[in-house]
């Protein structure tokens, strides 16, 4: 298994050494100056070049890009003497370092947690702003998730069970009609039915966060109530494919022979289905699920964005307006790493589900 996860890391790694490599050309041949960006109606030519010097932007782009690499890595070179070429020396301000070993009285190797620079517009660390922000996406994907696979399972074992009846044929026209929905309009669509339409029945607001400001100024208070109207619309397509996919697998796994066995046993059908099905039909549903969770908890922009829900979609969207490509190539970043460690233990999670998987 040690084997194995290594492997998976490596090739993570060469998956994240790409994207870096992509955000990066990508970011440096868009059109605009962030120097005039910050400084406004107001920038002139010195003031513009003293910021780009700052921000590393008067360098060759294949020395911005090995500045970049350095700034990443948690292992990486330091010169005490050009500070301005490595935008994480300065400890009190950005990241602490400690020194494995040095080459000179102003240069060394140093260990350090990986800087993700800072935000054009608001001058804060990247890496403080995702974290702060992370924790409420993390909760909204996750909320949905679990509603979806609760919901989606229950639904398609009945459907399987009930195959061709009136709730099989109800739950198919359902999981079309979800996969088919595009996230935005389902957000604005069950944003304004139960927030507004129904509000005097639901007591749901339209817009909110999973804490909201206490209106005496005494603090924030936790509002749960505002994660349920963006867990629901963000669960609907992950609902659509589990369902899809649980039917689909247990009707398979029906058909089995060691299930008739079972059967013919005189074992009770739920004890059949609990112990015998459910367990083998799945691992298309934990692949399924895991790719969806891999791509809410990345950020769900939309409907983050309808919600008013503060997490990193809203980030990501904000920045985009403002040409803040620190926070965006930093959130990027930030997403690849979820999608690989994710995908990592759901492979480990495929072997206890799956006894006849073996790691290599």
């Amino acid at each position: 298994m040690i084997k194995f996860i290594l492997k998976r890391l490596f090739y993570g790694f060469l998956v994240i050494f790409g994207v870096i490599t992509v955000v990066f050309v990508l970011f440096n041949i868009l059109p605009g100056d962030p120097a005039r960006m910050m400084l406004g109606q107001r920038s002139d030519i010195s003031s513009v070049e003293a910021i780009n010097r700052d921000l590393g932007r008067d360098k060759s782009l294949p020395l911005q890009y090995l500045n970049y690499l350095n700034d990443l890595s948690p292992i990486s070179y330091h010169d005490f003497k050009n500070k301005k070429d490595y935008f994480y020396l300065d400890s009190s301000k950005y990241n602490p370092y400690t020194v494995l070993f040095t080459f000179s009285s102003q240069k060394a190797i140093v260990l350090k947690t990986p800087y993700l620079r800072r935000s054009y517009q608001t001058q804060r660390k990247v890496s403080e702003m995702l974290l702060k922000a992370f924790p409420n996406t993390a909760i909204l994907a996750l909320t949905a998730i679990i509603f979806a696979l609760i919901v989606g399972v229950i639904v398609g074992i009945i459907a399987a069970v009930k195959k061709d009846s009136l709730f099989d044929k109800l739950s198919l026209f359902i999981s079309v009609l979800g996969m088919s929905l595009p996230s935005f309009f389902a957000a604005i669509l069950i944003a304004w039915l139960f927030a507004y339409v129904l509000s005097q029945y639901t007591g749901l607001n339209m817009f909110g966060s999973l804490y909201t400001v206490d209106d005496f100024g005494e603090g924030e208070y936790l509002d749960l109530k505002n994660l349920i109207l963006p867990a629901i619309t963000l669960g609907i397509r992950p609902l659509a494919v589990v369902i899809e996919l649980t039917r689909s697998s247990v009707l398979d796994v029906l058909s089995q022979d060691y299930v008739r066995t079972a059967k013919a046993k005189g074992l009770k059908f739920y004890k059949i289905i609990l112990n015998h099905v459910l367990k083998n039909a799945m691992n298309p549903v934990v692949t399924a699920i895991s790719g969806w969770l891999a791509s809410l908890m990345a950020g769900a922009v939309f409907v983050e964005y309808i919600f008013d829900w503060k997490g990193v979609g809203i980030i990501i969207v904000d920045a985009l307006e403002k040409y803040d490509f620190p926070l965006v190539m930093g959130a990027l970043l930030f997403i690849s790493v979820i999608l690989i460690i994710i995908n990592i233990l759901v492979d480990l999670i495929y072997g206890f589900l799956d006894p006849r998987i073996r790691y290599k």
